[in-house]
């Protein structure tokens, strides 16, 4: 579970909040797996309108342009993304995203991972709350306007109900370059020491690399 801060400034997401506004919404349960509509009650804009195109559009190209979304992530293929709203007493109860899904073009695609773009400021309202469980257990996330939690797809997670005010996210799925994350996590290593960090961490993270290489390739 990565944090990606600031996608969009606090602007660019305020502008967004105020074109969806009078954008047309519609059950979510509309977009739902057979398991997962049984959970999920959330209103979600309209894909086909021109204006949640436009911010779609917006928002991906954001993503994108993120450094750690670009270097961890190494995207190739984005499902459509979906606006979700939620309202007081509304929630998504505990479910797994589907492994597979269809592009914007209608083609298969991989879910290797998930994200959401926080858009409401968490002073605006209450609960609401994404929780992923990992093998530690539950973590729950409120993040600020802007910034997005990457994740992957298959973990079980929910959104907490919202107890006061309205919810709004943006929330995709990707397929990566690189299917396995422990490779994926390598080359996000190697890179973060050959361009970023000083001598003595760029050390560090080769140790942890080269630890991990051993472990993908060595033989017992």
């Amino acid at each position: 579970m990565i944090l990606l801060p600031d996608v969009l400034s606090p602007d660019q997401a305020r502008q967004i909040r105020e074109a969806l506004t009078p954008a047309p919404f519609r059950d979510g349960r509309a977009t739902a797996g057979a398991a997962a509509a049984s959970v999920k009650d959330n209103q979600q804009a309209r894909g086909d309108d021109p204006t949640v195109i436009a911010l779609a559009r917006q928002v991906r190209l954001a993503l994108e342009a993120h450094p750690i979304m670009r270097r961890l992530a190494r995207p190739t293929r984005w499902s459509n993304l979906i606006f979700s709203r939620y309202g007081e007493g509304q929630q998504y109860g505990l479910h797994a995203d589907n492994a597979g899904m269809t592009d914007e073009h209608g083609w298969p695609l991989r879910t290797d991972l998930s994200f959401t773009l926080f858009l409401s400021d968490p002073e605006t309202y209450e609960g609401g709350a994404l929780v992923i469980e990992d093998l530690a257990g539950e973590r729950a996330f409120r993040l600020p306007a802007g910034a997005a939690i990457l994740y992957p797809t298959g973990r079980l997670h929910r959104v907490a109900p919202v107890t006061a005010g309205e919810r709004l996210a943006c929330v995709g799925w990707v397929q990566s370059l690189i299917r396995h994350p422990d490779q994926r996590e390598a080359l996000y290593d190697l890179e973060q020491a050959r361009d970023t960090l000083p001598p003595g961490e760029a050390a560090l993270r080769l140790d942890k690399t080269i630890g991990a290489l051993l472990r993908m390739w060595g033989e017992a």
